[in-house]
């Protein structure tokens, strides 16, 4: 077997010292002293024979460290031309190279952005929940919070699959709303709460939907009532309250849809969906009525502003 040569590698003392040890250990075993002399006769030809190499230069297998702001400017430099993938290999020289100074915390941060720019969402998302395990209190702890969730929220799917990474989002995003109010990036993450809660509600409408086509109607009303009591504020509520009509209509339930379709008419009279339930509840001879005791008209009142 022929071992590749390096300035660092100590394969070849290693298994003269292992045979010799066994040697010792077990006297019996007779090839091991004739091995042993003929990889130490070996050795020193095995060296000189690396050494000659025309294409070696050792010190190409030593790291050039430089200084750390030389590392950092030239980092930045990469990043502002476009060139994502040198700068990211700069900063991450820092951290390297120059471990627990300034220009290496400020590095990881940057390099987590890096990785966010170059659409690697799971190395920025590790890259800055590190930054904010060992600074939790610096001015950039709040920028590292930001890059979690804008790496989450890049990586929301059609509501048609899983939302893992519409919670992962809102989580990550509530975070930096109540860990830094007045950061800058405040706006933002609640912008991005709100989609990532439409996106769920959506999740619970198109199951509830499946449910209400199924005509299994116990199952879909669970699906509507969560977005009616847990996401009231997205753009999902007013088909919410419809398809409650509908469910409990289909169901016999006529009191809990009049009540669905007031509290529909009374939030929002103009929609399409409410002038849809009044045409159902009106073609059976009902009108919309509100039950106060219903959880309903309570939900009405905790989410929807008490209007109803």
């Amino acid at each position: 077997m022929v071992y590749g040569c390096s300035p660092t590698s100590d394969m070849a003392p290693r298994g003269l010292k292992s045979i010799m040890l066994f040697d010792k250990a077990d006297k019996t075993t007779a090839p091991a002293k004739p091995l042993a002399i003929a990889l130490a006769v070996a050795a020193p030809l095995l060296l000189s024979a690396c050494m000659s190499e025309k294409d070696v230069d050792l010190s190409t297998y030593v790291e050039q460290t430089d200084p750390a702001d030389v590392l950092y400017n030239q980092a930045l430099a990469n990043l502002n031309a476009g060139r994502l993938d040198e700068a990211g290999k700069k900063f991450a020289a820092i951290d390297r190279q120059h471990p627990y100074s300034e220009y290496a915390r400020k590095s990881m941060v940057m390099g987590a952005f890096t990785n966010y720019r170059q659409g690697n969402y799971d190395d920025a998302i590790s890259a800055a929940k590190r930054y904010l395990k060992l600074y939790p209190s610096t001015e950039d702890a709040p920028y590292a919070e930001y890059i979690v969730g804008l790496s989450y929220y890049r990586q929301i799917k059609d509501v048609t699959q899983d939302q893992k990474e519409a919670r992962q989002t809102i989580q990550a995003m509530q975070d930096l709303v109540q860990r830094w109010p007045d950061s800058q990036y405040v706006e933002d993450a609640k912008a991005k709460i709100r989609f990532a809660n439409d996106q769920l509600a959506g999740k619970e409408m198109q199951i509830g939907r499946y449910y209400l086509e199924r005509r299994e109607y116990i199952a879909a009303i669970k699906r509507f009532r969560t977005v009616v009591e847990n996401y009231s504020n997205t753009r999902h509520i007013e088909e919410a309250l419809s398809r409650l009509v509908e469910a409990y209509y289909a169901m016999g339930l006529t009191d809990e849809a009049q009540t669905a379709a007031a509290v529909l008419g009374h939030n929002y009279p103009d929609s399409q969906w409410y002038k849809d339930s009044y045409k159902l509840l009106e073609s059976k001879g009902l009108q919309p009525r509100e039950n106060t005791g219903s959880w309903i008209s309570k939900a009405s009142k905790l989410f929807l502003g008490g209007n109803a």
